[in-house]
């Protein structure tokens, strides 16, 4: 079963083309779901990781059938 990968607010609109899941064997952490579904090194320092509807490290340990979300920073007034 692939990790499913979802991206929220501007990363939607900044990564169209990034994979929606990724299979368990191409990524053993957080950081390694980001560069299969992104294919970009780096996780910017502000992105925020969530595995199964929890915040996580980019160091966070995942598996099959995992969900694992990135969201930009939130900012508001």
């Amino acid at each position: 079963m692939p990790i499913q990968v979802k991206f929220f607010a501007s990363l939607k609109e900044d990564l169209p083309n990034a994979r929606q899941q990724v299979e368990a064997s191409e990524a053993a952490t957080v950081e390694e779901v980001w560069y299969a579904a992104t294919q970009l090194k780096d996780i910017p320092a502000h992105i925020v990781c969530s595995v199964n509807h929890s915040h996580e490290q980019i160091h966070q340990a995942v598996k099959d059938g995992d969900e694992v979300a990135f969201f930009p920073p939130i900012t508001g007034g």
